[in-house]
């Protein structure tokens, strides 16, 4: 299975249908309730409720997640059954495979419990499709349409050429991925007027965001928060606590970190941690409203909303 554990935890639904058509009097039966093997669409319904608990162990490649709520309904239509599912979950992946399976199991259903009333040629199986999904990448993974970032690593032993960067390259090669043009990527000791100078250069050339890398913890040279800290004109400290859990539940460490973001003037400066898993675990909690907060709410931009 594919990793999911950078993903970000989201609202996620999936709405599914399928259709079975069936000869007039097999639907006839389902309608007045004589099919031998009792209510089909009673038993549709269930069973496709059964068959969300059991995606995963059905599609090898599936992830086991925690379904929310799951609805079924199986509707009757003038040349046969309709069949609708639901899904909700919050979670890493979402659940349009839970819904499709649903649809399918409650089809084969139908076709199990009519199959002694109609012969194989009057009934068939058909249009199952995916008919909505929200949550996750498809409504929160904007692109960071021209928009530049900075990247600033801040570490004593990288500088000096003692160990190699994987954090600052990461986060920014990410930010390129997300779209992004990474204008600087600047390795610098552990020095408070450097870091100081550094972000207020590219603070000063409209620089749409400005991560630094390192310097967030509580050792004797971790300067970058108390540098940046007092630069930022708009506070915004739900980026750092979305961060930190997105990290505690990842590991009992992420607590400790000291991260601040913000607005410099109409710049976001964020603090990521140093090390290269809270790097990547930081920037994978905070991409999505950072896209948004430059995106739309920094240019003043209708808002789309968020929950409906």
């Amino acid at each position: 299975m594919r990793d999911i554990s950078l993903k970000p935890t989201t609202l996620r639904t999936a709405r599914a249908a399928g259709f079975v058509k069936l000869p007039p009097e097999a639907l006839a039966r389902v309608i007045e309730g004589s099919v031998q093997k009792g209510d089909v669409r009673e038993a549709a319904r269930i069973a496709g409720l059964m068959a969300v608990k059991r995606t995963p162990d059905l599609l090898p490649h599936c992830h086991p997640i925690g379904v929310l709520r799951a609805e079924v309904k199986a509707t009757i239509a003038e040349d046969g059954i309709n069949i609708e599912a639901e899904v909700e979950t919050v979670s890493a992946t979402g659940v349009e495979m839970e819904a499709l399976t649903a649809v399918s199991v409650a089809a084969l259903t139908v076709y199990d419990m009519l199959k002694a009333h109609a012969s194989a040629e009057q009934m068939k199986i058909g249009n199952i499709h995916l008919v909505q999904k929200k949550g996750g990448k498809s409504q929160y993974a904007r692109k960071a349409r021209g928009m530049k970032a900075a990247v600033l690593v801040m570490s004593d032993t990288v500088a000096a050429g003692k160990k190699p960067d994987t954090a600052g390259a990461s986060v920014r090669d990410r930010l390129g991925e997300a779209g992004f043009e990474v204008v600087a990527f600047e390795v610098m000791p552990d020095d408070r007027e450097q870091i100081r100078s550094r972000v207020e250069h590219f603070v000063a050339s409209k620089t749409d965001c400005v991560i630094t890398v390192g310097g967030t913890g509580l050792g004797p040279k971790d300067y970058t928060v108390d540098v940046v800290e007092p630069l930022l004109t708009t506070p915004l400290p739900g980026f750092m606590e979305a961060a930190r859990s997105f990290g505690q539940s990842r590991t009992p460490y992420a607590m400790l970190s000291r991260g601040v973001a913000g607005l410099v003037g109409n710049t976001f400066v964020a603090t990521f941690p140093g090390s290269r898993r809270g790097a990547e675990e930081t920037l994978a909690a905070v991409l999505p409203g950072l896209i948004h907060l430059l995106d739309v709410c920094r240019t003043l931009r209708p808002h789309e909303g968020g929950y409906e």
